[in-house]
Order: C-alpha cells, then sequence, then structure tokens
C-alpha cells in the first residue's frame, strides 16, 4: 500500500474536507493528497483515504493509532529524488510505504512521530 508522490494539503483544509471522519476533539497535525487519497496525520493517529472506482463511491478508510506503531523510517527528498519516503510497521502486518512530495516536513514529520512513539503516549 502506498501513495505515490502525495502533495501537502492544508491542515486546515483536509480537517475540514475530512471533518465527518475525526473524533471529537481530533487535531489534523499533516495532511498529504493525490488526485482522490489522502493521508492524514492528527494528534490521535495516521488515517489513509483510499478512494475507488470511477465514481469515486467506494472508499476504504485505514485508521492507524500512533500505538500500534511499531518503527517508522523517513528518508528524506535529495538533489535527484523528488519525494520523501516514509514507511511504517504496525503491529502484526507488513510495512506501508507512503511516498511524499519534496515540500514535506520531514523534520516536522519526525519530532510528531517521536513524540507520539514516545512510551506512555
Amino acid at each position: 500500500m502506498g501513495l505515490i508522490n502525495a502533495t501537502v494539503w492544508d491542515a486546515a483544509d483536509a480537517a475540514e474536507d475530512l471533518g465527518y471522519a475525526l473524533g471529537r476533539g481530533e487535531q489534523v497535525r499533516f495532511a498529504f493528497r493525490m488526485v482522490r487519497d489522502s493521508i492524514i496525520f492528527t494528534d490521535r493517529r495516521i488515517m489513509i483515504t483510499d478512494i475507488q472506482g470511477l465514481t469515486g463511491s467506494k472508499r476504504r478508510y485505514l485508521s492507524i493509532p500512533y500505538r500500534a506503531i511499531t518503527t517508522f523510517a523517513l528518508e528524506s527528498a535529495g538533489h535527484f529524488d523528488l519525494d520523501t519516503e516514509l514507511t511504517i510497521t504496525v503491529s502484526g502486518s507488513e510495512p506501508i510505504a507512503l511516498n511524499l512530495s519534496r515540500g514535506a516536513d520531514v523534520p516536522g514529520l519526525v519530532t510528531l512521530l517521536t513524540e507520539y512513539l514516545a512510551p506512555g503516549k
């Protein structure tokens, strides 16, 4: 599974568009999207939305609470790379690889993941 070259999406716009899928008080910290799919980093979880079919009426939501993530790897874009590669490993499943556009706030993502993956969160 992976979003290929997902572009940076304004967190406020993502919260407005996907507000129906957020919990009470849940805050969007980072957001990325492709044409129809998206990945949202909130203060509680990572949510991946996969819109399928020609009409977009079939949707798949994957919610990954931070407590389920065992490891993450983040490789920032270089001079010749066009994207940032994020790989997360969830307990009991295959790693999930995501490709984020060059404009991704890599230090911000590392801080967020480190903060929420710390013991006791």
